[in-house]
């Protein structure tokens, strides 16, 4: 075990005094390599083997397009339909906010992107609405989380290029519990507003406005049809609906809505560039990191670890979601997925859990972390739009973690119903 004490140590240790998580893991590599006495060659090759798989173009793409919906128009759209399904309830804009995420999530396959297309629009409204702030950015921060698990999600597909997955699978497995959690959200949002006397205009609800803002807002609503029906119905794989919604996102942004300027089209692909390189040196230097796992046989260990729990399987994914839950706290969720899904996966298939369950069950607590400082990430975005500090932002999204601790603990203990859509649409795994 020294050497796979010695990666740990270096790891933390390098976190400990501020390297990039890319390059710590990097670092941590080379040490185990080291004592292993393997060749430098590895990391190379860990690297070429991360980025051979085609289905990784999908998660550029799919950044770009939600990029490219967000800047060319659509949230706008959205939020209106939201506003008029709603807006008129005690907490409208609050109940706005979590109805718009859940559209747009279905657009952007990305939490903070979700929290920053819609927060921006929402929070200011909620804030002269006299919203605490603190709460107004709390809702975007909780909702934007949904970016993650209603698909298209970027998390969704590294996981499944971890694992050999499959995507449609986890697509059509992420759509029911992140609508529940939409829903459980909602109630949270509007018990609190109730309590504190935030928003509702009393006026009734009316089927002319909401057709006119479903009219008005076609194509936005039109984007998730098209992306998901087109991959459920088999007529284009998900890479290629990723290039879909691509082109869909530059015809709707430059000739339908011509929201899209030279400027924002400049934004959009600088933006996707950065992230799609951080993905990548990521993807690359955690790769190696996760065949020196299988090489020290670290899963083996976990399994030895866990020996006399084994047969309560409930408990042994109840305490690697309080592990995740803690180490997403300080960890980015994308190397999160992929250091510790090397670790975990071969553990909880071996007792019976489904592996896209547990797809659905490690992006579920990765969305804690998107709420939980110090690195919460979506903390950070809405609490640069609502302008209060990241402390205030994070005693205001207390109430909303619950509804994701509550379906945390219902995939532990019931996670039948998760596998329904896939098991329908593509019939039973089988083992």
């Amino acid at each position: 075990m020294n050497g796979p004490m010695a990666m740990v140590g270096v790891f933390v240790f390098s976190l400990a005094i501020g390297v990039p998580i890319p390059f710590a893991a990097g670092i941590a590599t080379v040490a185990g390599l080291i004592i292993a006495d393997i060749p430098m060659t590895l990391m190379a090759q860990s690297a070429w083997t991360a980025f051979e798989p085609f289905p990784l173009v999908t998660i550029p793409l799919f950044i770009l397009a939600g990029q490219l919906m967000e800047q060319g128009g659509m949230s706008e759209r959205l939020v209106k339909i939201a506003h008029q399904l709603v807006g008129a309830y005690k907490g409208g804009l609050g109940l706005v906010t979590v109805v718009a995420c859940m559209f747009f999530a279905a657009l952007s396959g990305s939490g903070p992107a979700t929290t920053a297309a819609i927060g921006s629009i929402t929070i200011p409204a909620m804030k002269n609405e006299d919203y605490k702030p603190r709460f107004a950015g709390a809702i975007a921060a909780s909702a934007g989380a949904l970016g993650s698990m209603i698909p298209p999600s970027n998390l969704l597909v590294i996981f499944a290029l971890v694992t050999d997955v499959s995507i449609p699978r986890l697509f059509l497995a992420g759509i029911v519990p992140g609508i529940v959690l939409g829903f459980m959200l909602m109630g949270v949002v509007f018990f609190v507003s109730l309590r504190n006397g935030y928003g509702g205009t009393g006026e009734r609800f009316r089927w002319r406005p909401l057709g006119d803002a479903v009219w008005e807002g076609k194509w936005a609503l039109m984007a998730p049809v098209i992306i998901l029906g087109g991959i459920y119905t088999g007529i284009f794989t998900p890479s290629e609906a990723a290039a879909v919604a691509v082109a869909y996102g530059l015809f709707v942004g430059l000739f339908i809505y011509r929201g899209l300027t030279w400027a924002k089209l400049f934004y959009a692909f600088k933006f996707t560039a950065i992230v799609i390189g951080t993905v990548l040196f990521i993807l690359g230097s955690t790769k190696a990191f996760g065949q020196l796992v299988t090489i020290y046989d670290i899963p083996e260990s976990i399994l030895t670890l866990f020996q006399g729990i084994l047969e309560h399987p409930w408990l042994v994914m109840l305490l690697i979601g309080i592990f995740y839950i803690i180490v997403g706290m300080w960890l980015e969720s994308i190397p999160q997925i992929i250091i510790f899904t090397a670790v975990f996966f071969p553990l909880v298939t071996s007792i019976g859990v489904d592996p896209v369950v547990f797809g659905i069950f490690t992006v579920m607590t990765c969305e804690i972390g998107f709420l939980t400082p110090p690195i919460g990430v979506n903390l950070f975005v809405a609490a640069r739009i609502s302008k209060v500090t990241i402390e205030e932002i994070s005693v205001g999204v207390l109430p909303l973690l619950l509804p994701y601790v509550a379906m945390i603990l219902i995939l532990v203990f019931y996670a039948d119903w998760v596998t329904f859509l896939p098991d329908l649409v593509y019939g039973e795994r089988t083992p």
